[in-house]
């Protein structure tokens, strides 16, 4: 929609031709996008729609807005048509003509006369509200149309923009809520026995209200674009939408999980009575290990070996009863945790073992570094030795005897080691027998 010049002195015939055409012209243009907007689908809607909240206070403004506008088209018609009617008088237009066509084109001269109907809830210009009629130049009139079409459309697409968006998207979320609540319900998830049946009933609230809340009241859903002077410039507010969005594939995540403890759940009984029963065997050899520790090994602390816990025999047999009844919802955060517990009751039996047996290892370990310096003071010629061999015997007969002294074993082997280790040093600085006669022999030669 275009603006027509400023007003000037009185036009002549070329001037008055040409703002006749230009307005011809704008007139052509202004009637098209009224029509367009008369047929914009969301100007239908709109006036089909039960409102609610700021869409209705705004749509009551924008029914008044263009009910204003063709009043105020209608008056411009009519001024253009006058004008062009004093144009075709004559050829040559008189100078009253002239002056006539200048006031009517540049003045106040259209006058617009307004029931309170119609422009009761429409913006008015500054200064003139409150008339029944109003004095505007075509120039006026134009702007005033400009401003009152530009308000009006953004509030129409709006409207439109998150019409056309969010109820689509809220009905497919809709749809796969229903398909959810369907697979969680198969599986046992239900509001008050699951929290994620819980999750979709508040999620299904929520939609219901939103979508209820999108169609009465669009424009509380639009986030207009900050600085855009263009009408519907924005775009509409998901962030409800988003976060059930984000909810409802949370739970669908969740009832997948589930229906895998469906699929898995034989398989993982069957692994977790394996886990408690390698434990059970364990503590079992821990305890054993213990009894033959306490014969062997004299004057060292033994740690006692617990039972199997009775409370995970227990859970797993309350795991099999929740599978027997199909319930998976269950028998998931169950299966989760045993199989956690299981694991954990699995290390503690192997710690015990571990610890219980350790005094044996040391024994070993003992016996392994004795036999060790008895093959190197072999191997140095040492073996018939009777210092080393009473130090070796003496720390055999403690490492072979039950029940040990692990102490008094090892400061016997550490005996015998510094014996060895003295001796070895000793053979290894005595010089070769004949060195020296040899060296000689070669000089009186």
């Amino acid at each position: 929609m275009g603006v027509t010049g400023p007003p000037g002195p009185v036009m002549d015939r070329d001037e008055v031709d040409r703002a006749l055409a230009r307005l011809g012209a704008e007139h052509e243009a202004i009637e098209t996008s009224l029509l367009a907007l008369q047929d914009h689908a969301g100007r239908r809607l709109l006036e089909g729609a039960e409102l609610t909240g700021v869409t209705k206070e705004r749509w009551t403004a924008t029914e008044a807005s263009i009910t204003l506008l063709w009043t105020y088209f209608d008056a411009y018609t009519a001024a253009l048509r006058t004008a062009r009617e004093i144009r075709a008088r004559r050829r040559w237009s008189s100078r009253e003509d002239l002056a006539e066509l200048t006031e009517l084109l540049r003045g106040e001269s259209v006058t617009v006369a307004g029931s309170a109907a119609a422009t009761a809830n429409a913006p008015t210009l500054h200064g003139n509200s409150g008339r029944l009629t109003e004095q505007y130049s075509l120039v006026t009139l134009v702007d005033r149309m400009n401003e009152l079409y530009a308000t009006s459309l953004d509030m129409v697409v709006a409207a439109d923009a998150v019409w056309s968006a969010l109820p689509a998207r809220i009905d497919l979320l809709a749809a796969e809520l229903q398909r959810t609540r369907k697979l969680a319900h198969s599986v046992g998830v239900r509001p008050g026995e699951h929290p994620a049946g819980d999750d979709l009933e508040r999620i299904t609230r929520t939609l219901t209200r939103l979508r209820e809340e999108v169609v009465s009241d669009p424009l509380a859903y639009w986030l207009p674009t900050e600085g855009s002077s263009a009408p519907g410039g924005g775009r509409p507010d998901t962030t409800v939408y988003d976060r059930e969005a984000r909810a409802l594939e949370d739970v669908r995540r969740e009832i997948e999980a589930v229906l895998t403890v469906r699929q898995d759940a034989e398989a993982r009984l069957v692994k977790l009575r394996d886990v408690l029963s390698r434990a059970d065997r364990t503590l079992a050899e821990a305890r054993t290990a213990r009894g033959e520790v306490l014969a062997k090994i004299a004057a060292t602390e033994v740690p006692v070996v617990s039972g199997p816990p009775t409370v995970l025999q227990e859970q797993l047999a309350t795991a099999a009863e929740y599978r027997r009844q199909a319930q998976w919802h269950r028998l998931s955060p169950l299966l989760d945790s045993l199989e956690q517990k299981a694991e954990d009751e699995l290390l503690r039996a192997r710690e015990s073992l571990t610890a219980v047996t350790a005094p044996l290892a040391v024994r070993a370990e003992l016996r392994g570094r004795l036999d060790a310096y008895k093959a190197k003071v072999a191997r140095h010629g040492l073996a018939e030795d009777p210092f080393l061999i009473e130090r070796y015997d003496a720390a055999r007969r403690m490492l072979w005897s039950a029940p040990c002294d692990l102490r008094v074993a090892e400061q016997a082997v550490l005996r015998y080691q510094q014996a060895a280790a003295e001796q070895l040093s000793a053979a290894s600085h005595v010089p070769e027998q004949g060195g020296p006669q040899d060296r000689r022999g070669e000089t009186s030669s």
